[in-house]
């Protein structure tokens, strides 16, 4: 018998998001409750938008700090970006 998977929530926003070189404001979309990350190894996925130059150099960067609507902040980490793209795609933790 096949098990269905639980569908998490997604929560898009506008925020800040900081990186090497760069604080601006950005729009995400996160997949999961950002409220319910705790300390350890679990993560949330998602995506913020930028200018196609700076989603490049958030990728080269690697790491970045994204502030939510609510002033909560998070440590992310880049995992991916296609070149010519405003996305950039993300794990989040506390």
């Amino acid at each position: 018998m096949a098990y269905a998977r639980k569908k998490l929530p997604v929560f898009p926003g506008e925020g800040q998001i900081r990186f090497r070189g760069f604080q601006g404001p950005t729009a995400y979309e996160i997949t999961g409750d950002p409220s319910t990350l705790r300390l350890g190894p679990l993560r949330l996925r998602g995506w913020a938008s930028l200018d196609a130059e700076l989603a490049q150099e958030a990728f080269r960067a690697g790491e970045a700090e994204l502030t939510l609507e609510n002033g909560a902040h998070y440590r992310l980490t880049v995992i991916g970006h296609t070149t010519g793209s405003d996305v950039v795609y993300f794990e989040m933790r506390i």
